[in-house]
């Protein structure tokens, strides 16, 4: 989760500090040039008051001589120290004065454009913005007035290289400024995810745990959202009613059945008092030996489920290749009488954390459905592999096998195919497998095997859970 809600977070962050970054590089380019507009205003509106009483430039008055020679001075030396044009024009275009000599009006583009603005009395106040990366110069003209009328214009066409770095500049600033914010927000994105998901992933885990059978787990008290905090509450209180709900059913099965063992005892001794005063090989008589034999079994065997449901596993580093072998071995004399070969292969020196006794105990649940459904002349093989993490045992029979709709439905309590009801069982073996399995993080699998019969998987894990 907190790699998909991290990369929104940035996008969104990213999002909003280009959106006050592009205004904020925007104001910097324009207060630069505006900057330099306004100083090359002051410079002009300087010349043309020197300019306006300047009236000719043949020489024959004396005081306008002078004046336009001061006027010369001073733009020579405007030009040199700046490095700026600049010049003096009159309304036809010719120069009264202008530095570098022999520069001209411009022709076209922006000074041709401010030249002609300023002809009509109007200073350049706003020409187009120069970025960092065009090579344009800027040009400002300003109007010569005497007497109300435009007698002549000053234009300036200044180098736009310092400003361009100045705004090149300003815009690193602001780059530097705005990935110190992305860092500092990413860094605050991280801290905000862990704080908002950490509840959530512990949630998660024992949640995960609750589902494999471990239900003591609870959520501990950790940070987080008060929401969080609350449903994590409600969460440890509903574990602990479904986990007292779960006991209370176990209590009552492994009661009732324990209690239930008594009557049926003397039941099944009133029977066999009762058959002494029958006939000899009474048939119904003998129906109702084997239908309380049966129910003495399923009451058993509910027991051993619920046991199995309540007691936790004994965890040890059990060698799984050797238990296979034992009991294969205690298996082999039934297998011989029902004429079936049972066949122990693979590995032998698997190791796995299990609870001996309850592996065991699966191992021969397992061996005895497959033997039960395995006719003469067939084989069952036991076979034990290690698959990355988990040790596995795989018992395999060449009995009729299960359909799809049986296969999904094999393991559940009770349950037994309809072709399979006359042969001896309660239902409960596999139940009871998985259960003891399960509380050590075992598992039972089940699937076809060519080209018939049944293949079971027991799996426990190589690591200590």
């Amino acid at each position: 989760m907190r790699t998909r809600l991290l990369p929104l977070l940035i996008f969104l962050l990213a999002l909003v500090l280009v959106a006050f970054g592009f205004p904020l590089a925007l104001s910097v380019a324009r207060a630069q040039q505006q900057r330099v507009v306004v100083d090359r205003i002051d410079d002009t509106a300087r010349f043309a008051a020197l300019a306006q009483f300047v009236t000719a430039t043949d020489g024959n008055d004396t005081n306008s001589a002078e004046r336009l020679t001061t006027l010369e001075e001073e733009l020579t030396r405007y030009s040199t120290l700046y490095g700026i044009k600049a010049g003096v024009f009159f309304r036809n275009g010719t120069a009264m004065a202008g530095a570098p000599t022999g520069w001209t009006v411009p022709a076209k583009g922006e000074g041709y454009m401010a030249f002609h603005e300023a002809l009509a009395g109007r200073r350049s106040h706003d020409p187009a913005q120069v970025w960092p990366w065009q090579r344009g110069r800027l040009v400002v003209a300003s109007p010569v007035v005497r007497e109300g009328d435009v007698i002549a214009v000053v234009v300036t066409d200044s180098p736009t290289g310092s400003m361009r770095s100045g705004t090149l500049h300003g815009w690193l600033l602001i780059a530097a400024g705005e990935l110190a914010a992305m860092l500092l927000a990413v860094g605050a994105a991280f801290r905000l995810t862990g704080w908002v998901l950490r509840p959530v992933r512990v949630l998660d885990a024992v949640t995960h745990d609750i589902a494999t059978g471990r239900m003591n787990s609870r959520v501990a008290a950790a940070g987080g959202p008060p929401e969080l905090r609350r449903l994590a509450h409600s969460f440890n209180e509903m574990a602990d009613n479904v986990e007292e709900v779960l006991e209370q059913q176990r209590a009552f099965v492994a009661d009732a059945s324990h209690q239930l063992r008594n009557p049926l005892s003397a039941l099944l001794l009133r029977i066999e008092l009762l058959a002494l005063e029958l006939p000899e090989g009474n048939e119904e008589i003998a129906s109702v030996r084997t239908e309380g034999k049966r129910l003495a079994q399923v009451l058993d065997d509910l027991l051993g489920l619920a046991l199995a449901e309540h007691a936790a596993a004994d965890l040890q580093l059990t060698d799984v290749g050797a238990l296979v072998a034992e009991r294969v071995a205690a298996w082999r004399p039934l297998a011989e009488d029902k004429g079936v070969r049972l066949i122990a292969d693979g590995s032998t020196a698997a190791t796995g954390w299990a609870d001996p006794v309850a592996l065991s105990s699966a191992l021969d649940a397992v061996i005895d459905n497959a033997l039960k459904f395995t006719p003469e002349g067939e084989e069952v093989r036991v076979t034990v592999a290690t698959d990355g993490p988990r040790a596995t045992v795989t018992v395999t029979d060449r009995g009729p096998g299960l359909t799809d709709e049986e296969l999904s439905r094999i393991g559940d309590r009770f349950w037994r195919a309809g072709r399979h009801q006359n042969i001896k069982g309660s239902g409960l073996g596999l139940s009871i497998s998985r259960a003891l399995l399960a509380a050590g993080g075992g598992t039972i699998a089940y699937a076809h095997h060519a080209p018939h019969g049944l293949c079971v998987t027991v799996t426990v894990p190589r690591t200590q859970p």
